[in-house]
């Protein structure tokens, strides 16, 4: 049966309108993945001697055991925005006679080839190598190493659990922010304790037992939740809802954008997904407390000026690169309609401008870090504005995965939306305001790299009917293409 699903997602895949294309695409993704792997593994060969170096006192296994928490968290988070999820035609399977057991245990084991959960190997086996090298008991260390294993694991299907449940993905939110916040204001030490637990697992090699309990807990409880979905019934029909009207005439001051702003606005208010998302953009005003306040970070000017691109531009970075995959449900209608394509992607420029603004006033208490941290947010906020948008509408261009707006009780569907090529479309979104700072910074002073980053912006509001037009150019020679590929289920 195994075999069956592997050739019939082969045919899938092959057959689809993205096979063969963006060939350059995926050879630096293929790149990437050598490099991070690369880099990885070289962390786990030297993880133990530079642990030894730079703490000679503590024990360099008890130090990983103390901080293994940290890497949890960041691997979870690191899933929940990059990891795709396995998705398959489902709808097909229903009608025949397929066991559903077997189909929801073949999609549940699929996420074991995920990328994510070979990293964390590429680090802990070469580490475990040195720690036996080095005469660190055998048995310790392979249970030590299983149970790390398992937590990796564990933390896939946590990860499958918060994709698809809003409930789970609110509920961890709120506890890891706690946790973090108990740590960070130096109230109660968590990572303590959970070093300590690591500690155990490792000193007493049969409590291995219980990460491995842990993940078939998770599995079961990922299994029973798309079990429960998984009928045709429930599948083929569609929840009625009352939607509830706003009262938006006084957008029509925007003239002939104002309709799809109207749109837009709408989808935001009336569908799960786009609400998430605007979510987690409000949590990137938040961001410029990781650097503002460390100091490793605030005496490197080029970070602040990174960290000030987030602040702002959470709306348009989370929002904005699934343009136009926010309308994929309808896009070939919308495509059918005698408008000009050039106000379609003008509206989408208002909508995100008008978040990095907003963004903007809500990020003046941090005026409390000093005039200069602040004045490095105004002139991030035009780089935003001017060029971010139009790097970000481009990226559109190339993005064709769709979204399914209401993410509630689908088990199956694609909900994040993720394509591959925002990675390397967000290098010169996050590097190009960094570069534009510091050369002059360097070269001049730190008020100098800020005027140009701030007229950097400046000069693309100015030319913004010549970067809307050629972006919309790319739009219109991608079209037919970007109908085709949202219109595969």
């Amino acid at each position: 049966m195994i075999k069956q699903f592997l050739n019939f997602e082969w045919k899938q895949f092959s057959r689809s309108s993205y096979f063969k294309k963006g060939i350059g695409i995926k050879i630096l993704l293929a790149l990437a993945v050598i490099y991070f792997g690369g880099a990885a593994l070289l962390l786990g060969v030297g993880l133990f001697f530079i642990l030894e170096k730079t703490m000679p006192e503590i024990d360099p296994i008890i130090t990983v055991n103390n901080f293994l928490i940290y890497w949890f968290i960041f691997d979870l988070a690191l899933r929940f925005f990059m990891q795709q999820l396995p998705v398959m035609n489902v709808k097909p399977l229903m009608i025949i006679p397929v066991k559903r057991d077997a189909v929801i245990n073949y999609l549940l084991r699929k996420t074991a080839i995920s990328f994510f959960n070979f990293i964390p190997l590429f680090i802990f086996i070469p580490f475990s190598i040195v720690l036996l090298v080095k005469g660190y008991p055998v048995l310790n260390v392979l249970c030590w190493f299983f149970a790390v294993v398992c937590l990796v694991f564990s933390n896939n299907f946590i990860n499958f659990l918060i994709n698809k449940s809003n409930t789970v993905f609110y509920v961890l939110l709120t506890v890891f922010a706690a946790l973090i916040s108990l740590e960070f204001f130096n109230i109660f030490k968590v990572s303590e304790p959970i070093g300590v637990a690591f500690n155990a697992l490792y000193n007493n090699p049969v409590l291995a037992i219980i990460p491995l309990v842990l993940v078939f807990v998770l599995y079961r409880i990922n299994f029973n939740f798309i079990r429960k979905g998984f009928y045709l019934d429930d599948a083929v029909t569609k929840k009625i809802e009352e939607a509830s009207e706003v009262d938006l005439s006084w957008m029509d001051r925007f003239g002939s954008v104002a309709i799809f702003l109207k749109n837009d606005v709408k989808l935001i208010w009336r569908n799960a997904r786009p609400k998430q998302v605007l979510m987690m953009s409000f949590l990137f005003l938040f961001y410029g407390l990781i650097f503002y306040t460390n100091k490793m970070y605030s005496d490197s000017p080029a970070w602040i000026a990174f960290a000030s691109i987030f602040v702002t531009g959470g709306f348009l970075l989370t929002f904005g690169q699934l343009v136009p995959s926010w309308d994929s449900e309808y896009y070939k209608m919308l495509m059918s309609q005698n408008i000009p394509y050039k106000k379609y992607l003008e509206s989408k420029w208002y909508l995100m401008i008008v978040g990095v603004a907003i963004s903007f006033v809500l990020s003046t208490p941090y005026i409390y870090f000093g005039w200069k941290i602040y004045a490095m947010i105004a002139a991030a906020t035009l780089f935003n504005i001017g060029l971010n948008s139009f790097i970000t509408l481009f990226g559109g261009a190339l993005n064709r995965v769709p979204v399914e707006l209401n993410v509630k009780a689908k088990a199956f569907g694609n909900t994040n939306g993720f394509n591959p090529t925002q990675m390397l479309i967000a290098l010169p979104k996050m590097l190009l305001p960094m570069l534009l700072f510091y050369i002059p910074y360097k070269l001049v002073n730190y008020e100098t790299g800020i005027i140009v980053l701030g007229l950097s912006g400046v000069l693309g509001i100015v030319f913004k009917n010549f970067f809307l037009t050629k972006i919309e150019n790319i739009y219109q020679t991608g079209k037919y293409k970007t109908v085709a590929a949202f219109s595969e289920k």
